[in-house]
């Protein structure tokens, strides 16, 4: 009897190690999206440079492609895709960043104006909802966050203390990566014959699902990046038509809001407000004008924008994108927020792929 039970045993045992690995077609894939994880997470702080190199070239192979497109040869449009991208890049370091960093520091350096005219009006609430709260219980509130905000401006300060690392950090990010963005544009495909040497030789249901991926993570990215832009300078246009302060800020932050779904714009609202609160106050009708222009922009952003730029990128669920923000944010960061969407693409991606693994039409390729 316990010999035929461990013989159903092993049975099932076996027949769930096949219905999980079916063939070495599903070998060959889970060992390779293990060991990328694997050396891409024990690895991403020495090589970042590598890594981000290697997302601007993929970013930028979609203008490659479409520019072969038209008949124009590789190496000629690899030197006129890396020229707009630097051309990018330094209107991003020599002018936005400069100008945005500025009105940052101004906007810091009125931040006590705003706690004493908050504290001021917050401090008028007893006086008008005396049955609500008291002044005693209000003045511990306000003193509990003077304290956390002192402490988090002593942490502000301990960090910019240490950013000579980063800044050193910076400048070799500056020398290295666009130069080997060019050079993966550039030899494209004598790196892609090196690197595929070491791949396994039975790889069909790994090309099929990154083919898959492809496609959706171009989609996404472009898409992203079409979004970002257009938020951002919608946004100065109608912060800086309507007269408010510290508007390339702004539309700064309203444009990478969008990297976060749902989280980011809910972020961006309450330094927009803020600001307009406390150049017109309440009573203007400068105040609701930038109100209304912000929710038509958040509005068009939500209803217009996203899908007619995603209207090919794959459907995800908000819980699913929210857990992809949090699980690859926590592990990479910046980074890790940006491209949350496209690994959640790759999960669902393997997932869709996974249970077809034993179909014949593997064969096809």
């Amino acid at each position: 009897m316990t010999t035929q039970d461990e013989l159903i045993n092993l049975r099932f045992f076996r027949e769930s190690f096949k219905r999980f690995l079916p063939n070495s077609q599903a070998v060959a894939l889970a060992v390779i999206l293990i060991v990328s994880f694997v050396l891409i997470y024990s690895l991403s702080n020495i090589l970042m440079p590598v890594f981000a190199s290697i997302v601007l070239a993929y970013l930028l192979e979609g203008l490659v492609a479409k520019a072969e497109h038209v008949r124009i040869p590789r190496l000629p449009a690899v030197y006129l895709v890396f020229s707009g991208f630097m051309a990018c890049l330094g209107f991003l370091l020599f002018y936005l960043m400069p100008l945005v960093s500025q009105q940052a520091v101004d906007l810091i350096q009125l931040i006590p104006e705003i706690i004493n005219r908050a504290q001021s009006e917050i401090m008028r609430l007893p006086e008008m909802y005396p049955k609500l709260i008291s002044e005693s219980k209000l003045q511990q509130i306000l003193y509990a966050v003077q304290r956390e905000l002192l402490t988090y401006g002593q942490n502000v300060l301990s960090l910019s203390a240490a950013s000579v690392v980063g800044i050193v950090s910076a400048m070799i990010y500056l020398f290295l990566v666009p130069l080997m963005v060019f050079f993966l544009l550039k030899d494209k495909q004598v790196l892609i014959s090196w690197f595929l040497q070491f791949m396994p030789r039975d790889r069909h249901l790994t090309v099929r699902v990154w083919e898959e991926v492809d496609v959706q993570i171009g989609n996404y990215v472009r898409g992203k990046f079409a979004e970002i832009f257009i938020l951002w300078f919608v946004s100065y246009a109608t912060f800086a038509a309507l007269g408010l302060n510290y508007a390339m800020l702004l539309a700064v932050l309203m444009g990478l809001s969008v990297i976060i779904p749902y989280v980011g714009a809910t972020l961006v609202t309450f330094p927009v407000l803020v600001v307009a609160y406390f150049e017109w106050g309440l009573s203007g009708d400068d105040f609701m004008y930038v109100v209304i222009a912000y929710t038509i922009i958040q509005a068009l952003d939500g209803v217009v924008l996203v899908p007619v730029l995603f209207s090919e990128a794959v459907n995800l669920h908000a819980i699913a994108i929210i857990v992809a923000i949090l699980f690859f944010g926590g592990m990479w960061g910046f980074w890790g927020v940006f491209f949350a969407i496209p690994l959640a693409t790759v999960v669902k991606a393997v997932l869709t792929a996974w249970p077809r693994i034993g179909d014949q039409d593997l064969g096809i390729y």
